[in-house]
């Protein structure tokens, strides 16, 4: 049997319009969707692993303490466009044992971490 292997994230935001400008400066392409008549949310896919944003509610509020990973083409290049559009770091660029690596807070206060392997 295969190590099973993630497929699906969901993260409940209060505001799914800005949380889906932030993760767009990471490089992910949304569409809009629903499923029959549930809520109408953003879904990004690589046809392997998708990344859902939905609307906070009573039922499911936001959350904010999941931390979420994306490699990045430049660590640097992300973290200067997301500063750039008004969004916070908790960790600058820096170089680790895991490469090129920042850490950047979304508008849910979701710690995401941003590697890019290291040039030399």
């Amino acid at each position: 049997m295969k190590t099973p292997r993630p497929n699906l994230t969901v993260i409940r935001c209060e505001d799914v319009e800005v949380s889906a400008g932030f993760y767009r400066i990471d490089g992910l392409e949304f569409e809009k969707h629903r499923h029959g008549s549930g809520t109408e949310h953003y879904a990004a896919s690589d046809g392997i692993w998708t990344f859902e944003l939905y609307p906070a509610s009573t039922k499911f509020p936001a959350s904010s303490s999941t931390r979420i990973g994306f490699a990045v083409s430049s660590c640097d290049h992300t973290a200067d466009r997301l500063r750039a559009a008004g969004f916070s770091l908790d960790a600058a660029p820096a170089d680790s044992p895991w490469g090129r690596r920042a850490v950047a807070i979304d508008p849910d206060g979701h710690r995401v971490e941003l590697s890019s392997p290291l040039t030399t």
